[in-house]
């Protein structure tokens, strides 16, 4: 059965950082040379040429910020976003995030220009998926910077932004604490699952979508903890982030562990269809579930932070 790629992960919910942390260093009482920290060299505006080839002027110590769906990177820099990301009118969120981002309100994905005009945000940054039209009617609100990195390369992103808002040590730190963490759980994971495989495979409406193994928490799996790729999962060919699988394909896969994300709830069906049952993870009781609100979907320092601990939590209980 030909595997079709899904979309990204964006078009979820079915389908699926208010202040800026930048605040001013006192100078100690003694009078010394200091070398100026990130948030004094960044007090001034300064103009970057963002990912459409415009020259933009970033103002200093913004307050407002908006990126919507930036939310993880933001929180990471100890931003809170002036509002937050949102689906079908609230109906889906990052709830992973949200004992960082409670109280603050929501924004449709799309960014109708009358929400981010009723904000007031002092910048934005968002992606590079944006029509001209819009873009220019952001840019009469505010300073508007469309990111250059790629949404599925997060260490990339969070360098950028870290660069945009004059936190480039700050981003460089989450970035090292994180490689630190997943050494550190690879490292764990082997004595006990060393040459074993896995896959995340999340079921929505009764259908079921494998991670690419470079993508999303894919690439914590496989990437950051070293896991094997069953031959089933390796074989599929897509730049998307899921790819459809039949439960047929799903009974073949030969897989030590298997991450199910459940958006379906307890009483789906597909637990009592004898395929599945049959699945060598599911005999062996070795299947670990999560529900759509935990941070198997996204992308993000915070997002694979959390799946690393999933995993390893989950493998060596």
């Amino acid at each position: 059965m030909k595997t079709l790629w899904t979309t990204s992960i964006v078009l979820s919910a079915g389908f699926m950082l208010a202040a800026c942390g930048n605040s001013e260093v006192e100078a100690p009482e003694e009078e010394t040379t200091e070398t100026p920290t990130v948030d004094e060299a960044a007090q001034g505006p300064k103009t970057l040429v963002d990912g459409l080839g415009n020259e933009v002027e970033i103002p200093s110590n913004p307050e407002n910020i908006l990126g919507s769906y930036l939310e993880d990177y933001l929180v990471s820099l100890d931003i809170t976003p002036v509002a937050q990301w949102s689906v079908y009118d609230g109906e889906s969120i990052q709830d992973y995030l949200q004992d960082d981002l409670s109280g603050v309100p929501l924004i449709p994905h799309d960014l109708p220009y009358e929400s981010v005009l009723e904000y007031e945000p002092d910048l934005m940054i968002v992606r590079d998926a944006i029509e001209q039209d819009m873009y220019e009617q952001y840019t009469q609100i505010t300073p508007t910077y469309v990111l250059k990195s790629s949404p599925t390369e997060w260490r990339e992103t969070l360098t950028e932004v870290g660069e945009v808002l004059g936190m480039e040590d700050k981003a460089e730190s989450v970035l090292e604490t994180y490689d630190a963490k997943a050494q550190e759980k690879a490292e764990e994971l082997s004595t006990v699952a060393a040459g074993e495989s896995a896959a995340a495979v999340w079921m929505v409406n009764n259908s079921l979508f494998v991670v690419h193994p470079e993508r999303s928490s894919g690439a914590v799996m496989y990437g950051d903890l070293g896991l094997e790729i069953p031959e089933v999962v390796s074989s599929l060919s897509s730049d998307a982030d899921w790819a459809s699988i039949s439960l047929e394909e799903l009974a073949q896969m030969d897989v030590d562990h298997l991450f199910f994300v459940n958006s379906d709830g307890p009483e789906a069906e597909l637990f009592e269809d004898r395929l599945w049952q049959n699945i060598p993870a599911v005999e062996q009781n070795q299947v670990y579930q999560f529900g759509p609100e935990t941070s198997w979907l996204y992308y993000g320092p915070i997002a694979s932070d959390q799946v690393l601990d999933n995993v390893v939590d989950s493998i060596t209980k």
